[in-house]
This record gives C-alpha cells, sequence and structure tokens, in this order.
C-alpha cells in the first residue's frame, strides 16, 4: 500500500509527564480528593464516574455486513474518521485457529466457502483455518450505532495489540510463532500486517517480514521519521524498532534494531530479582541492529540480549504523542505488579516512571492510549478484577472504570479522533462498549 501523506486522523494531543514516576507513591496514600468516584452500576456491568454511560455496539456471534460472524476475543483497536465524519474503527481478535465459537466462519466451518481463499493469510487447508485477524466498524457517533460490520484480515492467528498509523491505517500485530508444518498449518505466524482504514472489506494478506517474525504485540509510529516501535509478549522481551527503506511501502524492507541502554548493557530493567532500573531516572538508549529477523528458532530476543540489548517484562500497550513512546510491562517490578515507561525519541532517553508494588493501585497493565486531554489512559489484565486508570500529568493514578461483568481484561481502549467516545473491549463477554461522558470534568480534577 502506497502512503501519499503523514497525516494522523486520531486526536493530536501534547504531554508533559514530569512527575508520571510519583504516581505509585501517592497512589498508596490514596484519598478521595486523589480517586475518580465511580458509580456503581446497576447492571453489574462496568461502573464509570457520575454523568458517563455505556453502550455495547457489537457482539461476538452476531452476523456481520459481509456475511460472517463477530469474531470473539477482540483486542486492540484503532480509531479514524473517514470523509463522511464517520468513525472507522478497525479491531483486533486474539484468537487461535480453535475454539470455533469464536470464529468468524461458524461454529462449523460453514462459512469459510463464502470467501476468497486467496484473501485467507493460512486457511489451514479448509480444516485448520486462523480465526485472528481484524474487524472493521462504520461507527455513526451522532446516533451511537454501528452501521456496518466486516471482516478486513482474515486468517492469522492471535492477533493481539498494534498500532495506529501516521498514514491512516492500522498495522496489526500476531501475537503467536507458530512454524508451517506441512500438514494444516499453510504458513509461519508472528508477523505484522498494514490495514487501511478505507479498506472496504478483506485485504490482501501480506506480512511484512522485514519488522520481524516474534511474539508481536503492539506499535507505534513516529510521524516525524516513520520509525516504528514495537513490544514483545514474553517474560524476557525486548524493545524493537524497525526503520523502513521506504516509508511509504513497508513491503520494501527495513532494518531491525533493538533497545539497549548505552552504559549497561545488557541491561535487565524487570526488577525482579534486584533493581535494575530506578524510577524517574533518565537511562542513555542506544540501538543495536538485529541479524535474521525471520528467526525461524523464535529466538531474535535471546540473541538480542546476549548482544547487550535491554530485557522487560512482557512488553504490551505502547502509544507515540508528542515525541514519547509510551509502553506498559504487564508482570514487571518486584511484586510483578507492573511497569510504564517512557522513551523519549529526540534525547534518546528511557525513564521507569510508573512501577506498581500495590495491586490496588495498578494490577498488570497492558494496553495503553493517550486521552485527546494529554493524560495515560491503561487498562489491566489480571484476571482478577480489571479496570481502567487515568495518569495525570502531575502523577497521579485515578481509577476510571471497573469491570463488575467478569474478570475479563479490557482491551483496545482508543478514543475517536473526535474525542467524545471512549471505546474498548471486554474480551472474554465477546463485547465492544463505547462510553460516552463529560470529558471536560475529568480535565479539569
Amino acid at each position: 500500500m502506497k502512503r501519499r501523506t503523514f497525516l494522523y486522523q486520531t486526536s493530536v494531543v501534547s504531554l508533559g509527564f514530569l512527575s508520571l514516576s510519583r504516581c505509585v507513591q501517592k497512589g498508596r496514600d490514596t484519598t478521595e480528593s486523589t480517586v475518580l468516584p465511580l458509580k456503581a452500576d446497576p447492571e453489574k456491568y462496568l461502573d464509570l464516574p457520575e454523568g458517563f454511560s455505556y453502550k455495547v455496539i457489537s457482539k461476538a456471534g452476531k452476523t456481520m455486513n459481509d456475511g460472517l460472524r463477530v469474531p470473539g476475543r477482540a483486542d486492540g483497536m484503532g480509531a479514524f474518521t473517514r470523509a463522511d465524519g464517520k468513525v472507522v474503527i478497525i479491531r483486533n481478535h486474539e484468537n487461535s485457529p480453535a475454539p470455533l465459537e469464536n470464529s468468524p466462519f461458524g461454529v462449523e466451518r460453514e462459512l469459510l466457502g463464502t470467501i476468497d481463499s486467496s484473501k485467507l493469510y493460512d486457511a489451514g487447508k479448509g480444516e485448520l483455518p486462523g480465526l485472528g485477524g481484524t474487524t472493521t466498524l462504520i461507527y455513526d457517533e451522532e446516533k451511537e450505532v454501528v452501521v456496518e460490520e466486516f471482516m478486513s484480515l482474515a486468517g492469522t492467528y492471535r492477533n493481539c495489540a498494534g498500532g495506529v498509523t501516521p498514514w491512516n491505517s492500522w498495522l496489526t500485530c500476531e501475537e503467536d510463532t507458530t512454524r508451517a508444518d506441512g500438514e494444516n498449518i499453510e504458513k509461519d505466524h508472528g508477523y505484522v500486517f498494514d490495514i487501511p482504514a478505507d479498506a472496504p472489506g478483506l485485504v490482501e494478506p501480506r506480512p511484512i517480514k522485514a519488522m520481524g517474525r516474534f511474539n508481536h504485540e503492539a506499535v507505534a509510529v513516529d510521524p516525524q521519521t516513520g520509525i516504528i516501535y514495537q513490544t514483545e509478549d514474553a517474560s524476557d522481551s525486548l524493545i524493537y524498532r524497525f526503520i523502513p527503506e521506504n516509508p511509504e511501502d513497508l513491503h520494501k524492507g527495513g532494518k531491525l534494531q533493538a533497545l539497549a541502554v548505552g552504559n549497561r548493557p545488557k541491561l535487565d530493567t524487570r526488577n525482579w530479582k534486584e533493581r535494575g532500573v530506578e524510577q524517574g531516572v533518565g537511562y542513555p538508549v542506544v540501538w543495536q541492529d538485529v541479524d535474521e529477523v525471520d528467526s525461524p528458532l523464535d529466538d531474535l530476543r535471546i540473541r538480542g540480549f546476549e548482544a547487550g540489548a535491554a530485557c522487560f517484562a512482557r512488553g504490551e500497550g505502547m502509544w507515540h504523542a508528542d515525541g514519547q513512546i509510551y509502553f506498559a510491562c504487564t508482570n514487571g517490578g518486584p511484586k510483578n505488579f507492573g511497569q510504564i515507561f517512557r522513551y523519549d525519541i529526540e534525547k534518546e532517553e528511557l525513564v521507569l516512571f510508573a512501577e506498581s508494588e500495590d495491586k490496588t493501585v495498578l494490577h498488570m497493565c497492558d494496553n495503553v492510549t493517550i486521552a485527546p486531554w494529554g493524560e495515560v489512559l491503561v487498562c489491566e489484565d489480571n484476571g482478577e478484577l480489571n479496570r481502567m486508570h487515568l495518569i495525570s500529568k502531575d502523577g497521579e493514578l485515578r481509577q476510571f472504570a471497573v469491570n463488575r461483568s467478569s474478570k475479563s481484561e479490557l482491551t483496545g481502549a482508543v478514543f475517536s479522533p473526535s474525542g467524545k467516545t471512549l471505546f474498548v473491549n471486554i474480551q472474554e463477554n465477546g463485547e465492544t462498549v463505547a462510553i460516552t461522558g463529560p470529558w471536560e470534568k475529568l480535565q479539569a480534577v
């Protein structure tokens, strides 16, 4: 796909998180003044602040406009503005080839033959097709309804997170490194795919192999350079960046590099057994080249670390804003409750500026996005009580939502380009939710 212009269609924000590293300390002494008072939902579905409301806009299993079923296990999402003003939402689905109840092709694969097989990345010989991929929703924000819903990428495995691009598309990532087996698995997995926001249906499933084959999680694109930053979901993961030969065509190839701390090779940032990094301290970053990026042994992170790259605890959500890359490490920290890092692109400096030692404050951060007024919005994934939090510019962490309907993680939180609607998935429920309310009150708190 050609990129003719680098123009964001998502909200433009300006950030200045000079004291976010204090959020955990403040959180331990939480009082009514530092916590948004949430209103208990009488439906026991989603607690939100006073004045906010939610609406389920999509549910797994329902028939879409293309005749396929809404797949289950929705994860990362991106939002864009269409020419007619409607919102385009591209939504990941973190499905393996089973179970079939999450399938877009029906529980008996009865719909598999209704689509062009060339549009399936891995058809699995008709017996084991990939059930991941992406769906696209066209949302009328004024009427608060989905007006169209269809599959836009099919046949991939475990599309977890990804990221919006300056060229008006969604980079969707496979969190899976399954290899073709010569039988029912036709293709190698572990790649990134580019889905244009204006795609009217299934796109040609072309993996961007130069971005590496590993357990991809999320990406964030620097609009000034076209460089793409990437997280990896593994307990000993690396942080990568991809420098494309031609930002207008990622399939032309490029250079993959891993983040290293210049004066501390093989730095362990996880702070598990001993403290490798301190909050609020800037660490100088250098980027080292990674070779054999198709990694048949799934050993990029091992080879990269041995060559000096820094090690991270399950890199997950990632977002770019105002020259900064923010990313979450789900089980980092001495109690495995999570960390959030910031990388300053211009300064080439890495900062740990949130680390939880109290799960009542922050418990296993996952997807992140940036609110239109500049706060970090964090989703949790802990298998217990999952919430969304706002982290303010002065370092306070405020609880914004609580999932009361299940123990499912909240995934894919993203604001509409207008900033009026927050979209989020309750993954195991198979539901996508639109949240509206007096956002201006949150900015004033």
